[in-house]
């Protein structure tokens, strides 16, 4: 398809408290303005007001749009491309809530606001889980009874998939090397780490709902469920105070009562040792995934970082990257410490494996899927 110009991007951060935040982006002029936004339909309805606003020359009639594309987290085994929005399908994204409570019923409330504002305007799902459609069974399998695993579709589904797709096919390119063998570590609030054996998903530390792998934001990761049993069976915690725990008050938070990794390495260079712990912690267990994929890759041309702590905190890169010598992975300090807007390689000049910091760009993959998907009609 040929090269579209991106007119305007941003967010609303923070929904939900006070201080919420509409931030914009128009051709390197930033708009921010503070407001009170309680619900993910009071933040559409503010970027739309704000779209519409005649100094910012963005539309001027919300009629003026033809498409608009959501990510959605959870597709289950019924979504493996993206998909045009209707009734059945937008039931389908509401009962697979109960998979990714964070994030489906959200996902939701976008496309029945977007459809009421954008009236002319085809709604178009894409799915986070879809690119790891590609998991081999011995990957996506749980060792329980079959016939439960079956019945209830109970299997891991993977998630990150459209940041793991845009950056490894990024790579693959930067590399010139289509049959190749990548991970891809997503370092965000949320967090995950992909087996990518010629640009294809082969494994991935997320599964049924994305909570387990890598330790995030608020999220344990994985955890014994012999803990999970026990807080229910001797502690007096009901199920749900338990699940509640493990996704919005546990990981980095639970950890040391921040949830923003800036914030727990500026704790640390204080002296903050729960903050200088969580730091090893989170690193460590990338570090493991990183030898167990290695191994299922039968070699590594590439890690790639991604994502807000992946492309920015060069200490936690530094960090997962320390005595992996063996794998042929040695990080270079001072191209560690460089900034780049695009792909930048920091590992030292004579490394077999290169490491690779590329910039995520979900909503450009979620656009070209959606492009695509239109063109074929």
């Amino acid at each position: 398809m040929p090269l579209k110009k991106v007119i305007c991007k941003g967010l609303v951060d923070r929904i939900g408290q006070k201080n919420s935040e509409l931030q914009c982006k128009i051709e390197g002029h930033t708009y921010e303005k503070k407001m009170t936004l309680n619900t993910h339909e009071e933040g559409l309805k503010a970027i739309t007001v704000f779209l519409l606003k005649p100094d910012t020359n963005i539309i001027t009639r919300t009629e003026e749009i033809s498409v608009v594309a959501h990510r959605v987290v959870h597709g289950g085994s019924q979504f493996g491309v993206p998909t045009i929005v209707n009734q059945k399908v937008l039931k389908t994204i509401e009962d697979l809530s109960s998979l990714a409570p964070l994030h489906n019923p959200a996902n939701a409330t976008g496309i029945k606001v977007a459809s009421k504002i954008f009236k002319n305007a085809t709604q178009i799902a894409v799915f986070d889980t879809a690119f790891h459609n590609t998991l081999p069974a011995q990957e996506y399998n749980y060792a329980i009874p079959k016939t439960l695993t079956e019945k209830h579709y109970l299997r891991a589904y993977g998630f990150h998939g459209t940041s793991h797709k845009y950056v490894s096919q990024k790579a693959i390119t930067y590399l010139k090397k289509p049959k190749s063998k990548i991970i891809s570590v997503h370092l965000g609030n949320g967090c995950s780490i992909t087996a990518i054996k010629d640009g294809k998903s082969i494994a991935h530390s997320l599964g049924f709902g994305p909570s387990n792998g890598l330790i995030m934001g608020t999220r344990s990761g994985d955890i014994d469920q012999s803990v999970i049993f026990h807080l229910i069976k001797n502690l007096g915690f009901s199920a749900e105070k338990v699940n509640k725990m493990l996704q919005k008050e546990s990981g980095l938070l639970g950890l040391t009562g921040f949830s923003d990794v800036r914030d727990i390495l500026k704790a640390s260079l204080n002296g903050n040792d729960d903050c200088s712990l969580a730091l090893h912690m989170m690193t460590y267990r990338i570090k493991k995934y990183i030898g167990a994929y290695i191994a299922v890759l039968n070699g590594l041309d590439a890690i790639i970082f991604t994502a807000g702590i992946g492309e920015n905190a060069k200490e936690v890169r530094a960090m997962v990257c320390e005595a992996m010598e063996v794998f042929g992975i040695e990080i270079d300090t001072a191209k560690n410490n460089t900034r780049s807007h695009e792909i930048l390689e920091i590992q030292k000049d004579h490394c077999a494996s290169k490491i690779l910091v590329i910039p995520t760009n979900e909503e450009l993959e979620i656009a070209l899927q959606s492009y695509e998907l239109m063109q074929k009609r």
